[in-house]
């Protein structure tokens, strides 16, 4: 979907400023949240994607002034929410007001480490070849979603070369929204700056993404 962390190619933000030596954590309070995020997720009624798919949902008013870990915990809340664990009601007073939804699983301190080691790798078999191979020039489609989607705004419509064919991973389109993982070929996808940015953009600079095989159409 077209939400506000799809900044790519837009003006009014200002320059990006990297603070130097960035902690970890700025405050006490977001060792908790990531905490809390991964341990909810850990319960197993939601994916990576759903999870993403929150985020990006939040309002951009309320997006735009919230910080990274603040993000975070609102998605959070609309999970808990969606997946029946809390009531609004709850959320709002900060007291259990009844039974919930019961978690598949429950990840405990002692087995933090090993499940963090482990990750969650999404690459999965795909039947078949793949339709695209390194060299071929590629288009990939020019939409709007209002579900998620792993294409950047700024490079729909666009023209490329494939610069590298990867193995087949689940397809975040279908996988946020609860209707299977899909798997899918992912490209290494090379575009000029002039076909991203436009006119008088640096010639010495290309820009590389990750697509997944629905996104292209031959060029």
């Amino acid at each position: 979907m077209n939400g506000p962390q799809d900044l790519g190619g837009q003006m009014g933000f200002g320059p990006v400023a990297p603070e130097k030596d960035e902690p970890l954590f700025h405050a006490g309070w977001e060792k908790r949240a990531l905490g809390l995020t991964l341990a909810a997720g850990a319960m197993g009624h939601w994916n990576i994607d759903e999870s993403r798919h929150a985020r990006e949902s939040l309002h951009p008013a309320d997006y735009y002034s919230s910080t990274y870990y603040e993000i975070w915990i609102k998605a959070l809340e609309v999970l808990l929410k969606r997946h029946g664990f809390v009531s609004p009601q709850e959320l709002e007073t900060g007291h259990s007001l009844g039974a919930g939804t019961e978690p598949k699983r429950t990840l405990k301190a002692e087995n933090v480490a090993a499940a963090l080691a482990k990750g969650g790798p999404c690459d999965r078999p795909v039947a078949g070849a793949p339709r695209f191979k390194a060299g071929d020039r590629v288009k990939t489609h020019n939409f709007n979603p209002e579900t998620h989607t792993r294409l950047p705004r700024y490079a729909r419509g666009k023209t490329g070369r494939i610069e590298a064919v990867r193995d087949g991973f689940v397809f975040p389109d279908t996988n946020a929204h609860g209707k299977g993982e899909n798997p899918q070929y992912v490209y290494t996808v090379v575009f000029s700056s002039a076909e991203i940015w436009g006119e008088g953009a640096d010639p010495t600079l290309t820009v590389s993404i990750d697509a997944w095989e629905s996104y292209l159409e031959p060029a």
